[in-house]
């Protein structure tokens, strides 16, 4: 199929060349001209403008958005509405919460402009693996674009799946996220745990290897710790700060609304937040409360330090 990809980054950029690869025709834009030199040396057809890209494209154009969520991505969205036809298609692929991905489908019916959205897993391993692709909105027009998600996905048959409508894709990639905080949470402190019984001395690197195999913890994510642990055992090289892409926010938001517990999810957000704090207020006022009550030992900040 031919289909118009605006946004280039990490994901954006594998995802087209994994779609060249599979005997797709692109037509890409970004504001980054090295990413669109690189893509055309790929076999893509580079544009320098959204309105070239558009132009480029023959109806039903289908054009994929590959942007951070929220205003960078509304921006595009209004700047292509004009060059647009009715039963054009724009497919999402960023982290979009739900809800904006409804707002957003609504608006693009008024022009009868579909919007696809498409939570997409599989980070910068996705070129040569594939990628896990939730995706919503009208089910005939997933069945439209389906090649193009055959192509993206680890095989033809796997991997991908038609969610429901609109925001139906986001939704899904939401608790994806949120899993994937709680998974991560809970390798990291199992294997704090590990490393701090110095009387057996365990070498994490072959214990993240061991279970790997035959385990009922065995998953892609503890690959990547065995990986990370074999290149650097101490993780000398790393800072404990830990972003978050917001998609955890909004999943446990949405268990407040929906009155569902996630104690697990919550938690390891939470971990997140307080990863990103030096001295935190709340530990200093514990401190301070143990010696208020019961005289306990405080450990003083030194004024030179810094």
């Amino acid at each position: 199929m031919r289909l118009g990809m605006i946004g280039l980054g990490r994901m954006g950029g594998s995802m087209a060349e994994r779609l060249i690869l599979g005997g797709h025709e692109l037509v890409v834009y970004d504001v980054n001209v090295q990413s669109i030199e690189y893509m055309r040396s790929q076999g893509a057809t580079g544009t320098a403008s959204i309105k070239e890209l558009v132009d480029n494209l023959t109806s039903p154009k289908i054009i994929w958005i590959m942007l951070p969520q929220g205003k960078p991505t509304d921006e595009v969205i209004d700047e292509l509405i004009p060059y647009l036809d009715s039963g054009d298609i724009l497919i999402d692929g960023g982290n979009a919460n739900y809800k904006d991905t409804q707002i957003r489908s609504e608006k693009l019916a008024a022009y009868d402009i579909n919007l696809i959205d498409v939570g997409i897993s599989g980070g910068v391993w996705g070129l040569s693996d594939g990628y896990s692709l939730m995706v919503g909105g009208h089910k005939e027009i997933f069945s439209y674009i389906e090649p193009i998600l055959k192509t993206l996905a680890p095989n033809p048959t796997l991997g991908y799946m038609y969610a429901g409508h609109s925001g139906a894709g986001h939704f899904v990639k939401m608790v994806h996220n949120g899993v994937e905080y709680g998974l991560m949470q809970a390798y990291a402190e199992g294997f704090e745990l590990l490393r701090s019984k110095d009387e057996f001395g365990f070498n994490l690197s072959e214990i993240a290897n061991t279970w790997r195999y035959g385990s009922v913890v065995r998953s892609w994510l503890l690959d990547l710790v065995s990986r990370a642990l074999h290149d650097d055992p101490n993780l000398g090289n790393l800072s404990s700060y830990v972003e978050d892409s917001g998609e955890g926010r909004w999943t446990v938001q949405e268990s407040v609304d929906l009155g569902v517990p996630i104690p697990a999810i919550t938690a390891a957000l939470q971990q997140r937040f307080r990863s990103r704090q030096e001295q935190p207020f709340s530990g200093r006022l514990l401190a301070a409360l143990r010696y208020q009550f019961g005289g306990h030992a405080v450990h003083e900040v030194d004024k030179n330090d810094g």
